[in-house]
């Protein structure tokens, strides 16, 4: 494939989306003028037919559709998965996306699937495994491949660099995109006491292609990805930092669980939007991005960093369709 940040260019602007979900999908595929694009699941999709093929039919004739997935396993000493691959380029070229993603992280371990997004050993040796395994992928699938980085909850041994050298080292050495997740940035900078800003800064955010944006809790030690609150100020602060200084193909709003009205939904997208149209301004005008420091300095809330027992992390992820 050419270099990425060629095919970069070439990409279609999608806009402002919202995650595809079972329990909103009726009223989803009723806000065609306030959503401009939508990103499903893939593992719920592939190779299924009734119900689901339904409404994946009814999205794709209202709206283009990216894939972000959740079994990869990019990261794995598992080779890759073929028949896995096999089903998601199906789905892929059935809904013609631009592009599809999945998670920095590992899910399986001798074929055993753990149902979570795992932190990697942020190591030389790792690198080397994902980009080759990345760019296998992108051979097989014949489209634009990127990477999120997740939320973690402790530092697994044998790490040689912080998260944000990790990132940007595979990113560059695989020749990937990202998909920037700005609310694990700033969930990440509080349960391990580093500055956001610092975070975004030290990775190559020319390679973001889209973003992720969503709400979290505040638990009695850790801050947790959840996917089912509204998103915080610092979220969107962060949002506009980054568009400000790159143009993202993608950005929209992640809600998987505690769902309230759908207009609050739909009222964080508008949100988003302004922010990206406000941000888009800045980068054509010339002007120059604003300082961190001068949306606000970053303050430590977190308490100590790093547990030590995957077993203490209450990771509340709902992937739902």
């Amino acid at each position: 494939m050419p270099d990425f940040l060629d095919t970069k260019k070439r990409l279609p602007n999608l806009g402002i989306g919202l995650g595809l979900r079972r329990e909103l999908a009726t009223e989803t595929l009723e806000s065609e003028s306030r959503i401009d694009w939508l990103e499903l699941v893939p593992e719920n999709y592939m190779g299924l037919g009734g119900a689901c093929r339904e409404r994946l039919e009814s999205a794709r004739n209202k709206f283009p559709l990216v894939t972000h997935g959740i079994n990869l396993s990019i990261g794995s000493t598992d080779d890759l998965n073929s028949e896995y691959l096999s089903k998601l380029k199906k789905l892929l070229d059935l809904i013609d996306a631009p592009w599809f993603s999945d998670h920095l992280c590992f899910t399986s371990c001798d074929g055993i699937y753990m149902h979570d997004l795992l932190p990697l050993p942020r190591s030389k040796e790792a690198i080397k495994l994902i980009a080759e395994k990345v760019k296998r992928v992108q051979e097989t699938i014949g489209r634009p491949f990127l990477l999120e980085n997740i939320s973690y909850y402790m530092n697994v041994p044998g790490c040689e660099m912080n998260d944000s050298q990790f990132l940007a080292e595979v990113a560059e050495k695989a020749d990937c995109g990202l998909l920037l997740d700005v609310n694990n940035v700033y969930v990440n900078s509080l349960n391990h006491g580093f500055d956001p800003y610092q975070y975004l800064d030290q990775i190559p955010l020319e390679r973001t292609v889209q973003i992720h944006v969503a709400g979290h809790k505040q638990g009695s030690e850790y801050v947790i990805d959840t996917h089912g609150s509204a998103v915080v100020e610092p979220v969107f602060e962060l949002l506009q930092y980054v568009l400000e200084r790159v143009e993202a193909k993608g950005v929209m709003l992640e809600r998987d669980q505690n769902f309230p009205e759908f207009e609050e939904i739909l009222l964080e997208v508008d949100r988003i939007r302004a922010i990206s149209d406000a941000a888009a301004q800045v980068r054509h005008s010339g002007m120059p991005p604003r300082a961190a420091s001068a949306i606000k300095q970053f303050e430590r809330k977190a308490a100590p960093a790093g547990r030590k027992d995957l077993a203490e992390v209450k990771h509340a992820r709902v992937l739902s369709a």
